[in-house]
């Protein structure tokens, strides 16, 4: 309400007014300034008091474009660059970035997406699967419409929509021991977004050898972890760097031990949230200066002026070793995340040490076997041929023929409740062993027995092992056939070779697909 008649209504009356000729005076000021501009357009004296109208507009003598980004990367990239941490020399250093994502899943996705957004100048990514149905809940560059499409065709087609001022390279073939150092080479910084140790060990030691940082991370179920290895990185033979993934896990696990997303599950926000934490350690890696390349240690750009010179503007370059450490993330536990510290380089590391024996040529010579130092070549077939039987096999000779028998589904109970097959007897593999559940103590020995001996009708027919791909039920078979007294009994044993997984291809096409 205005209260015209008093003292306050004066008082409104007056700052109406004088606002009315600031704004008047401050559109005169304007167009002074235009026309100031347009009258000396080959002069760049400041205005007094203003500031300088036409560097501003990133203009110099003869109206090029004279400042070391282009118009459009301030605007694009300005939110992350007026942090100290970024600044314009490290968005420069950014930009004359190379950086390498093996594996364009779970990880590499939300990693490569991050790292394109916030200006890498240089992406590659490596992988040779085709995208699938399955993938789709967590690996979110690709889409339903490029299901069967090579997952890197796919990611780069995402990611040419966010930022097509990147240059990508496409690797589409799966890293090979033979080729690693080659592609390697061309790269600043690499990050493992792969899931198996095969590829971990052979990344890392080609990362050493050819002097790049790596992140590395891993997911599964609910859990992560993330580990910046190889850093800061140095030449080849200089062993003052960073420990290496042999430093930490100098023998790989029991092939039996390892398990895939494809079989433990994953919670698609989990890896997610690992692949954005390895964009964020890449982009401080390059931000810092901590690359090789002296082209990224310093940057330089010619000014309005056309003389050289060095940018200061990060406060981001870090000069001391980072502390050996492990970032583990639990989505279910509180706080979520935890950080371990490590004790370093090995001094016996054969990758990074002053002994080291892999290298540079033993390494292209194709001479480094991983599959067999991961124990690959012998876990598909643990068990000799006469203890196993097709999912055919076991359809037509036992369930066709009335056979009586006992199947035992090892999965967990959680993915048993998904799908099964019919009178099928649920005992998770982890049941076959003794270990502590909350306050009961699961007896493996005790399970087994009960398995053995069955009810009185299925005492004398076979016991066949299935699980989701033919991989937990051949350790079954092997605990079973080890366990006391089992000998004696005289009972067939036998694994269904492939699992669900192959009597959906081979004998029900109508089974569940998970």
């Amino acid at each position: 309400m205005r209260h015209r008649n008093s003292a306050i209504g004066i008082l409104q009356l007056e700052i109406e007014n004088l606002e009315a000729q600031l704004a008047h005076l401050r559109t005169k000021l304007a167009e002074a300034v235009t026309a100031e501009i347009e009258a000396n357009s080959c002069h760049t004296d400041a205005i007094p008091g203003l500031p300088d109208a036409t560097k501003q507009s990133g203009t110099k003598q003869g109206g090029s474009w004279g400042w070391p980004l282009d118009a459009d990367d301030y605007t694009r990239y300005g939110r992350q660059m007026i942090m100290p941490e970024i600044g314009l020399e490290g968005q420069l250093r950014l930009k004359g970035a190379a950086v390498l994502i093996v594996g364009v899943g779970g990880l590499g996705c939300p990693a490569a997406t991050y790292l394109a957004g916030a200006g890498v100048g240089t992406l590659g990514l490596v992988d040779g699967d085709r995208v699938e149905t399955s993938n789709l809940h967590r690996q979110i560059l690709h889409a339903s419409d490029r299901v069967g499409s090579l997952k890197v065709t796919s990611a780069i087609e995402s990611l040419k929509q966010l930022n097509p001022k990147v240059n990508y390279r496409a690797h589409t073939s799966h890293l090979e021991p033979v080729t690693a150092l080659s592609i390697i080479d061309d790269y600043d910084l690499v990050l493992d977004c792969t899931d198996h140790p095969t590829s971990r060990y052979l990344i890392s030691d080609a990362v050493v050898i050819a002097g790049k940082p790596l992140v590395s991370a891993s997911a599964l179920r609910t859990e992560g972890q993330l580990l910046v290895l190889n850093n800061p990185p140095t030449a080849y033979g200089d062993r003052a760097g960073g420990f290496c993934y042999r430093c930490i896990f100098p023998k790989p696990p029991p092939i039996e031990n390892v398990v895939s997303c494809g079989e433990g599950g994953i919670l698609g926000p989990v890896v997610g949230v690992m692949g954005v934490l390895m964009a964020i350690e890449a982009i401080k890696t390059i931000a810092a200066g901590q690359c090789l390349r002296s082209s990224l240690k310093a940057d330089s750009f010619v000014d309005l002026n056309g003389n050289a010179t060095t940018t200061n503007s990060s406060s981001a370059t870090i000069s001391t070793t980072p502390t050996p450490s492990l970032l583990v993330y639990s989505a279910y536990s509180f706080p979520p995340f935890r950080s371990m510290r490590l004790r370093g380089q090995r001094s016996n590391c054969p990758s990074c040490s002053n002994s080291a024996s892999i290298t540079r040529e033993s390494l292209t010579s194709g001479s480094m076997d991983y599959l067999s130092f991961c124990g690959i070549a012998s876990h598909p077939n643990l068990l000799p041929v006469d203890e196993r039987m097709s999912a055919k096999e076991f359809k037509e000779k036992i369930i066709d023929r009335g056979v009586v028998h006992t199947l035992v589904d090892v999965r967990e109970k959680t993915q048993y409740d998904i799908c099964h097959l019919e009178d099928s007897l649920n005992i998770p593999l982890s049941d076959l062993f003794s270990y502590n559940r909350g306050n009961e103590t699961v007896d493996g020995a005790l399970t087994l027995e009960r398995l053995i001996n069955g009810d009185q009708e299925r005492q004398a027919g076979p016991i066949c092992f299935i699980c989701r791909f033919g991989n937990d039920s051949q350790v079954a078979v092997k605990k079973l056939r080890a366990s006391p007294g089992f000998e004696s009994t005289g009972r067939i044993v036998r694994d269904i070779v492939g699992g669900l997984a192959a009597w959906r291809k081979d004998v029900d096409p109508g089974f569940p697909e998970y």
